[in-house]
């Protein structure tokens, strides 16, 4: 079988950041590593589950709500991909994700799509660590540019 891309990427070099993971047409997937892989400190089920949510809302009521194609976290539990239409820049897919994360960090009230009816696994969900992952991540991507989003190769 053909390798895919992502495993392409030197895991061993990466670090915490907002990536540009790769182009599919008019399809840009964003990869924001939240965890340094293979680090031993992982995003925990019931924080990337409410983050999940949170994320998701936020970002399909956004202004760039026509152009998002899916939010939703990386199964080695490091991060989340960000899949927006070209429409949207690099530079505005950072505003909105940093912008998402800050709505994150300060979220109070019930988390949307939280109950048995809406979601199947509405009991594992952990608000707090969300935020705190939230905040965690924000310290990184406060100083990130268009420049940072590409991947290191060594």
């Amino acid at each position: 079988m053909k390798r895919i891309a992502s495993f392409e990427v030197n895991h061993d070099i990466l670090h915490e950041g907002m990536y540009v993971s790769r182009i599919d047409g008019d399809i840009v997937t964003y990869d924001i590593r939240m965890k340094k892989p293979n680090d031993g400190d992982y995003l925990a089920n019931g924080a990337i589950h409410t983050f999940e949510h949170l994320f998701a809302t936020f970002a399909r009521n956004s202004e760039f709500s026509e152009n998002v194609i899916y939010v939703g976290p990386m199964g080695c539990r490091t991060g989340f991909y960000l899949l927006l239409r070209d429409k949207v820049s690099h530079e505005d897919a950072l505003a909105l994700v940093k912008d998402a994360f800050e709505f994150i960090a300060n979220f109070e009230g019930e988390i949307p799509g939280s109950q048995p009816c809406e979601c199947g696994n509405y009991l594992e969900h952990d608000l707090q660590s969300a935020k705190d992952n939230a905040k965690e991540i924000l310290s990184v991507l406060e100083h990130w540019s268009e420049e940072k989003m590409v991947y290191k190769i060594e």
